[in-house]
């Protein structure tokens, strides 16, 4: 899978996003950064069923902006079945 790039409208603030997928002990996650940020990883979580940034600067993104990157991250990756 290539990188991605996309744009979001989330509480009226613009974000641009870019994605790039990698693979981790055989699962798929991003490094994703949006207008310019430093770069998160975002993983696959069991407990919300839905793409997660993880680590410490977790806690920096935005609870909306983070669901939305994780819904369009979770439309793109291809399924395991």
């Amino acid at each position: 899978m290539n990188k991605l790039s996309f744009n979001l409208l989330v509480d009226g603030v613009p974000y641009m996003v870019k994605a790039e997928p990698f693979s981790f002990n055989d699962e798929q996650r991003y490094n994703v950064s949006f207008n310019g940020s430093e770069t998160y990883i975002f993983a696959w979580d069991e407990e919300t069923l839905r793409y997660a940034p993880v680590g410490d600067v977790a806690s920096t993104v935005p609870v909306s902006l983070e669901q939305e990157i994780a819904n369009r991250l979770y439309e793109v990756t291809p399924s395991k079945e």
